[in-house]
């Protein structure tokens, strides 16, 4: 972990502190309670115009319930640009880890395809293990503000938007007001997986 880095990196930081703390239900003001800063500077922070000390991500990783070293992924590559922008596929980083919901009970796992969750949308791979996602009664729709688009790549996914039931098999794709209340799961007995892409950002479940 560093706990220097120039500006551009300060506001990708900034910015993923930021939609984590929201994930999280909380406030600057909760989060300032939890560790030795003010408001005022968690606040700077997240707009990346002030520094973090590596005590301090560690206490802000902590309240946040994120290992530190979630905020710095692995970059490579010949070039500046290819280090920041490209995603190689062993250096993902896991999101389900910051969901409120435990993956038995979503039917899926999910991997940060984009690199940075700064942006005004993001891209998730997502992993639904055979037999996976049998959603509790009465049966739970998520809704929330925004849009999402996927394609299944593998294996066989049934959606469930409002009260229509449709089976999503490899090659088919969907976008939706996420408004509207759905669900997923895997009633298979292989691994089905999709990518998202979805707007705006947003990692709570």
């Amino acid at each position: 972990m560093k706990n220097d880095f120039p500006d551009t990196d300060a506001q990708r930081l900034g910015s993923e502190i930021r939609e984590v703390r929201k994930a999280r239900g909380l406030t600057l003001n909760d989060l300032s309670e939890a560790v030795s800063c003010s408001t005022a500077y968690l606040s700077r922070i997240e707009l990346g115009s002030a520094k973090v000390s590596e005590d301090l991500l560690t206490e802000i990783s902590t309240a946040l319930e994120v290992d530190p070293d979630w905020f710095f992924p692995k970059q490579s590559g010949a070039g500046s640009l290819e280090r920041k922008h490209v995603v190689r596929a062993e250096s993902r980083r896991s999101l389900s880890g910051m969901y409120t919901r435990t993956t038995e009970e979503l039917g899926f796992e999910d991997e940060l395809l984009s690199s940075t969750l700064s942006g005004q949308c993001y891209l998730i791979l997502s992993r639904f293990r055979p037999g996976a996602g049998t959603p509790p009664e009465p049966l739970e729709g998520y809704s929330f503000e925004g849009e999402q688009h996927a394609i299944v790549l593998t294996g066989e996914v049934e959606l469930r938007l409002d009260n229509e039931v449709i089976v999503l098999r490899k090659g088919d794709s969907f976008s939706y007001p996420s408004m509207i209340a759905h669900r997923f799961r895997n009633r298979t007995d292989k691994e089905a997986t999709m990518v998202w892409a979805m707007l705006p950002v947003r990692i709570s479940w």
